[in-house]
């Protein structure tokens, strides 16, 4: 027999997942936004900030995708 998966901690590891997916693209944003502003932005701020912007933005959408699907899944 297999033990069953309850809600909660397949939500815990999601939401492990989704701040370990944060932390990665808000650092690869930054990265990103710094090499950008070092080369063609005359080392201005604004492609740092938007760089990180971008990569919150799409840790945030993954996530909110992979949470509904989960409960939308559990709910029927």
């Amino acid at each position: 027999m297999t033990t069953p998966v309850y809600v909660e901690e397949e939500l815990g590891r999601k939401w492990d997942r989704c701040f370990s997916d944060a932390l990665l693209k808000f650092g690869g944003g930054i990265v990103l936004g710094s090499v950008f502003s070092l080369l063609f932005f005359k080392r201005r701020r604004w492609p740092v900030i938007l760089g990180g912007g971008f990569g919150v933005g799409m840790a945030y959408s993954n996530c909110e995708r992979d949470i509904n699907a989960t409960i939308r899944n559990r709910s029927l």
